[in-house]
């Protein structure tokens, strides 16, 4: 494919920038000056911007105060990509294969965040924009985004606007338009359980010594009742429940049952009673058990009870449950439903509150159109499962919630191997980005 906007996405894809890696340090640096250069040479002011960690690329137009201010916001740091054996191709050498360029962040976020600045350089080329423009794209998304609260924080009177759009979630169907109005929060924990003060002969002591693993097992399987709901006291309390409007929308999603059962790879679906599986996906709290380990794990047997287990959970929350609340709740069951004669240590993690955008307040309303115009269909409305935590720090901070409208196509294996991203999901990006900025003009 000759195209030149394609080019720059595979030179873009090429940059190893994994925040995650200290050996890629200076990836960060040469993708962030890419980035720079990029939003030069469409014609707006760019710079990067010191933090602790990874620096922040902002581009901007010159301000007119007569005309409203739209704020896009995107990352250029990316996963890890192993394990390596598993791509088809190598992760920072992009191909083309049937009409998706594979490549670590190809999707996330590289694609979806160069399709807006190739829409605002293709718009400028044309005349004046509709709106001020200002770009924020951060290079530490992959790892929790710890220096970004306080940046924007120390940059609030720049950062000033009426509107924010990001483009780093997925599409309800393939090339269907999407705006994901709510995502859940977060809470990790992990909780050990002790026990001997050594791993024992489990034929000596077996009987007469409370097990860890055992212990850990029945705090795991007491996590849920028979119906799939938490069993956690007080877990609930705070859930926004669903209005008819949302079930509604979630009935006439393009995602089906068996469609998550096909990309999940399982032969059935399992959650809590009461709500389809769009439903508990996007707008049921949940929790899961994320690892879990005990005892000997080599060749063969090795007849021990082992000192102490160990098991990691993450609970995923919605409006207007809080991580904090969440946690203590956990760390209360966890303590009152402890098996006699083991000890717990429970550490917390980190967390990030949900995410609730109306859809039917006029920027939502905005979104809608700019989508429909775009794809030429009205836009599926989705409440996501996963979490994107700055987003409450730009509501809080900068005092507007933001618009998510999704470029990623289901299947583009973010963080996994052979990552991927539909090039026309690319050329529409840059349609609709142009749409968008007329829409918030209004």
């Amino acid at each position: 494919m000759n195209d030149p906007r394609v080019a720059e996405l595979l030179e873009f894809v090429r940059i190893p920038s994994v925040s995650a890696q200290s050996v890629h340090a200076a990836d960060m640096e040469r993708c962030a000056d890419w980035l720079v250069a990029k939003l030069c040479q469409i014609g707006l002011e760019a710079g990067k911007e010191p933090t602790p960690g990874n620096p922040i690329v902002l581009g901007k137009t010159p301000r007119d105060p007569s005309k409203k201010t739209v704020l896009i916001y995107g990352h250029y740091d990316v996963q890890p990509p192993e394990p390596l054996e598993l791509w088809t191709s190598p992760p920072f050498d992009p191909e083309i294969r049937d009409g998706k360029i594979y490549g670590r962040g190809a999707s996330d976020n590289k694609g979806q965040i160069l399709a807006h600045i190739l829409g605002v350089g293709e718009a400028l080329a044309e005349g004046p924009l509709p709106v001020n423009v200002i770009f924020l794209i951060e290079g530490e998304e992959e790892v929790g985004s710890g220096h970004l609260a306080d940046f924007l924080e120390k940059h609030r009177a720049e950062l000033a606007c009426d509107a924010i759009a990001i483009s780093d979630t997925g599409m309800a169907a393939d090339g269907y338009p999407t705006l994901s109005y709510a995502l859940r929060g977060i809470a990790a924990m992990e909780v050990r359980v002790f026990g001997p003060s050594h791993d024992l002969h489990s034929g000596i002591y077996g009987g007469a010594v409370a097990n860890p693993a055992t212990a850990a097992a029945r705090l795991i399987a007491s996590l849920h009742d028979s119906q799939g709901r938490v069993a956690i006291e007080g877990f609930y309390d705070d859930v926004q429940p669903m209005q008819p409007w949302e079930r509604k929308a979630a009935a006439e999603s393009p995602v089906s049952d068996q469609a998550i059962a096909e990309q999940a790879g399982v032969s059935e679906l399992w959650g809590e009673a009461g709500y389809s599986s769009v439903e508990r996906i996007g707008a049921r709290p949940t929790a899961e058990i994320n690892g879990i380990g005990s005892g000997y794990q080599g060749e063969g047997s090795k007849t021990v009870l082992p000192a102490e287990a160990f098991f990691k959970v993450t609970f995923r929350l919605v409006a207007n449950q809080t991580p904090e609340t969440v946690l203590e709740q956990a760390r209360c069951y966890f303590e009152k439903h402890k098996p006699p004669g083991v000890r717990l240590e429970i550490i917390d993690g980190h967390g990030g509150e949900p995410f609730f955008l109306n859809p039917k307040g006029a920027q939502g309303v905005a979104a809608c159109r700019a989508l429909e115009a775009v794809f030429g269909k009205k836009p599926a409305l989705t409440r996501e499962g996963g979490s994107i935590p700055i987003l409450a720090d730009f509501q809080k901070i900068l005092g507007h919630p933001a618009l998510l409208l999704a470029l990623a196509s289901p299947d583009c294996r973010a963080h996994s191997p052979n990552e991927n991203f539909p090039v026309e999901n690319f050329f529409t990006g840059i349609r609709l980005n142009k749409a968008l900025l007329q829409e918030l003009a209004l």
